[in-house]
């Protein structure tokens, strides 16, 4: 079983690779375009057959990585009068 800490090992930020963003480590697959994936409903399944490259644990780790982002993002409370 993959620990958090495991599972965010797999992500890794290099400025000269995909300009920065957060990819699959010794990929060039960003956060990004797996999180799209998935909202644009294809299953890890599916997204492991056109990336065979990836593991079921780059995709788990990908949702880990995005909840803990989400996670940290403060949120301030706007009135409108």
């Amino acid at each position: 079983m993959n620990t958090e800490e495991t599972l965010l090992e797999r992500i890794v930020a290099n400025p000269k690779i995909m300009d920065g963003k957060p990819i699959v480590k010794g990929t060039r697959i960003t956060v990004e375009q797996v999180l799209k994936m998935l909202a644009q409903g294809l299953t890890t399944k599916e997204i492991l057959k056109d990336y065979p490259h990836l593991s079921k644990e780059d995709v788990a780790a990908v949702l880990l990585y995005a909840a803990k982002v989400a996670g940290e993002e403060e949120v301030y409370p706007v009135t409108v009068t």
